[in-house]
């Protein structure tokens, strides 16, 4: 009976892969809010330039945000009794989903290459 040797060389990658990943996601959505803002302020309404010189995004690890911290932003979207509606944040979502996927598809396509 000849003695023989076994080994077995067992590599974990996952935490690498998770961390490429999150890090490829938030870039993803760094530059998709950085496109819904300029979508947003193309479609913004100009009286004064304060609302869409005001429109900004966040991104963090899951989500991309983008909008306004002006007191009457809402009005302007949504319209009032008075005012009828002037949409520039949602079309600016809306419009543009297949631009957000893609910017979002080749940020991740990027982790076949680790």
């Amino acid at each position: 009976m000849a003695n023989t040797m076994e080994f077995r060389l067992t590599v974990d990658n996952s935490s690498l892969v998770k961390e490429a990943t999150k890090v490829a996601l938030r870039i993803g959505l760094e530059a998709v809010g950085l496109q819904a803002e300029g979508h947003a302020k193309v479609l913004c309404p100009v009286d004064t330039g304060n609302l869409r010189n005001s429109i900004t995004h966040v991104a963090d690890d899951s989500v991309a945000i983008i909008g306004t911290n002006v007191e009457y932003a809402s009005y302007v979207e949504m319209g009032t009794s008075r005012q009828s509606p002037q949409p520039y944040i949602k079309p600016a979502i809306e419009n543009n989903m297949p631009e957000y996927k893609r910017i979002l598809t080749e940020q991740l396509a990027r982790l076949s290459g680790i």
